[in-house]
Formats: structure tokens, sequence, C-alpha cells
């Protein structure tokens, strides 16, 4: 039998993931249009990633550690920060002369916070929670990501909803937000 990731296990690995994305934008050359897709795939998963905490991690972390509200909020206002420089990068050509820096500062913001998740509150809500709990939120914020959008490159924008997402209009953090967390579009039961 094959293990499933616990909700720790699972935001660990998007934290890789994104990484990763980093990685592949640093390697590619400034003004290489790659860039900016990669830039758009980071955007997708670093909004995937936050509403998947904020919908399973963070309502933990306030039910099951003590003061757990406070960090929760604390950690909501870091996701706000980070969505408003990935904001900032969307306007951005591949050949804009701040991309590099830009993407530096998002870069060591991200960082910092995954540090801080997986040094000190991951360990304390593995203490802190039933790991039968952990294992439930764990396949909720997986079901989650999967029926939201689709992961890899977004380089097929034909693919629904991926074509909606990378659509002119509102901004892609926006887009990427909306369609995760299914707002404007009715509960079906």
């Amino acid at each position: 039998m094959e293990h499933e990731a616990d909700l720790i296990e699972e935001l660990i690995a998007d934290h890789r993931e994104i990484d990763g994305l980093f990685e592949q934008f640093d390697e590619r050359p400034p003004g290489c249009i790659e860039r900016k897709l990669l830039l758009e795939a980071l955007t997708i998963e670093l909004v995937r990633h936050a509403v998947a905490e904020e919908m399973h991690l963070y309502p933990a972390v306030r039910e099951h550690l003590e003061n757990g509200a406070p960090r929760a909020d604390y950690e909501i206002a870091e996701h706000s920060s980070i969505e408003e420089r990935l904001k900032d990068l969307e306007g951005r050509d591949a050949e804009d002369r701040d991309l590099d820096r830009l993407v530096r500062e998002l870069r060591t913001e991200v960082r910092a916070h995954v540090e801080d998740e997986e040094r000190h509150l991951f360990p304390q809500l593995r203490d802190g929670a039933p790991p039968f709990v952990l294992a439930q939120l764990g396949q909720k914020a997986r079901t989650a990501k999967n029926a939201t959008l689709p992961r890899g490159h977004p380089r097929a924008p034909g693919i629904a909803p991926l074509n909606e997402i990378l659509a002119p209009g509102v901004g892609l953090v926006d887009r990427v937000r909306e369609q995760a967390t299914n707002r404007g579009h009715p509960v079906t039961s």
C-alpha cells in the first residue's frame, strides 16, 4: 500500500516544487521568454500553495496550537505580502531591468516564510495535531489543488481552466486565487 502524504508532507513537497521553479528561472538568460513563462508557473504554484495553506493549514493551526490564531493571522499577512510582490511582477516583460531584482526579493521573502514554517510551525503542528487529522487534511489539500488547476508549465494555454487563468483581464494572481477558491462560482451539492 502506498503512503499518502499528510498535510505537512504535502506542503513541504510544494515548497520543493516552488524552489525548483525559482532555480529554473535563474538558469535562463535575462530577456528569455521562458523566464516569463516560468514566472507565470511560479505565480500559479505560489497562489495554489497559499490557498491550500489558508484552507487547511491555518485552520488546523488555530485549532491545535496554543496561540494558534495570531500565528495563523501572521502567516496569512505574509501571504498577502508575497501576493503583492507577484502582482508587481505580473506586468513586467522578460526584458525588464528590474525583473531579476524583484524575483530575488520575492525568493528571499518566500524562502524566509518556508524556513519559518518548516523549522517552527510544522513541528509544532505535528506535535499538536493528531496524525489522522494531518492525514485527512493532506488528502483535502491534494484534492483541492488537483480539482482547481492543472499542474505544470503554462505553455499549454488550450487546457481549461489554464486558458482562462492566462487570459487577459484581471491579473494572474487574482485569477488563480479566484479559480482555486472557486470564488464567484455557485456551490453545487
